[in-house]
């Protein structure tokens, strides 16, 4: 199998995605997927941490009435967007169970990224999900306790990780299991699925690293290695009880094509969100999020970012409409014009599906809109 279509196929392949292009232009108007930091406190340490984040809340955190004010235009959005409480550790945040009770009865749909500490007790998951978190997710980077554990800087973190998974999903919580793929764990990620069934993840996110934050270039995979990984990864969709969802790597999307054309016999594939939709509610897009395209990302200042991965500030909660911002701002609309792209990305044939990681390229290069060096057909177009 070959990466490259013929010329046939590439035809159908751009129709395919031109008519995909205008069935999701709603991206335009709201997002899909909302991450709000509402705390940057962490009492972990972890080498690849987007926010390096500290062990004190910071002071210019939004209040609790700035808060729910955000929370107000959010729904305004009219899409019930899912909204990930994130941080740092927003189980630092006192009043978050009021907020999440605030967001729920708003519509939108809630999950919840706590860090595994002492924080997350039987008591208080049962109370997030009263309150209205739908699903749970949990860093777990390796298969082995002393891989993780140094990652994350904090001895016994991997241990705590899957008790809190086991009691997240007793307390009726959907779970989540979130993996970042760097240099210390890419030749373990064949040993994580029996962990990921045994805490009985709906959902295994495998993170691939962007340099920002703590995370450092050095740390990423090469290309080849992103190519081998989608690849296994589409394997495993097939059979495996728990969706799979590649985060922080569009170029999945192609692979998947790719796979799916190649098991169609050469038929013109469009990319449907691969894996099984859940009783939380927390459904995938039959289109992939990507920075500022379908994802928005709020920080613990009120800062308003197409993501945490691209620290690119478009405006300010305390001072701009976030509704206005994600849909006019020059940053969002550029982000979602893949013609504006630059180089390999800017001229691929899978620009409206997958479109690079918006971040690593920033992260890379500088220019948010240039190409995503993790993509295969990047690297080999810069080879001489």
């Amino acid at each position: 199998m070959t990466l490259a279509p013929n010329l046939t196929e590439r035809a159908a392949a751009e129709r395919a995605y031109q008519n995909e292009r205008m069935v999701h232009s709603d991206f335009d108007q709201a997002p899909f997927t909302i991450a709000w930091e509402v705390t940057r406190a962490c009492a972990y340490a972890c080498v690849h941490c987007r926010a390096d984040a500290q062990h004190r809340r910071d002071p210019r955190e939004l209040t609790t009435a700035e808060a729910k004010a955000l929370i107000e235009r959010l729904a305004a959005f009219g899409n019930n967007p899912i909204l990930i409480f994130t941080g740092g550790d927003p189980m630092m945040r006192p009043d978050l169970f009021e907020l999440i009770e605030y967001a729920a009865e708003r519509g939108l749909r809630c999950s919840l990224t706590p860090t595994a500490t002492a924080l997350p007790t039987h008591e208080r998951l049962e109370k997030a999900r009263q309150a209205g978190i739908r699903r749970v997710a949990l860093s777990l980077d390796a298969p082995r306790p002393e891989i993780h554990d140094d990652f994350r800087k904090v001895k016994g973190s991997w241990q705590r990780t899957m008790d809190t998974l086991h009691r997240a999903h007793e307390v009726g919580l959907s779970v989540q299991v979130n993996t970042t793929v760097a240099k210390h764990n890419i030749d373990l990620l064949h040993e994580m699925p029996p962990f990921i069934e045994e805490v009985n993840a709906v959902q295994w996110s495998v993170f691939f690293l962007v340099p920002t934050g703590r995370a450092m270039i050095e740390q990423m995979v090469t290309a080849e290695q992103h190519e081998s990984v989608f690849h296994w990864l589409y394997d495993l969709s097939q059979t495996a009880p728990f969706d799979i969802k590649a985060t922080a790597a569009p170029m999945y999307r192609r692979v998947a094509i790719e796979r799916k054309r190649a098991q169609n016999d050469g038929q013109p594939v469009t990319f449907q969100s691969a894996g099984f939709q859940y009783a939380d509610g927390l459904h995938r897009p039959t289109k992939g999020v990507n920075d500022g395209n379908g994802f928005l990302f709020i920080s613990h200042i009120g800062e308003i970012q197409p993501s945490g991965f691209l620290p690119i500030t478009a405006g300010w909660v305390r001072q701009h409409d976030i509704v206005d911002i994600y849909r006019n701002s020059p940053i969002f609309k550029a982000l979602r014009d893949p013609d504006r792209y630059k180089g390999v990305c800017g001229k691929c044939e899978y620009r409206y599906v997958c479109g690079g990681q918006r971040g690593r390229a920033y992260g890379v290069t500088g220019d948010y809109l240039e190409s995503d060096p993790a993509c295969v057909l990047v690297s080999r177009a810069r080879k001489p």
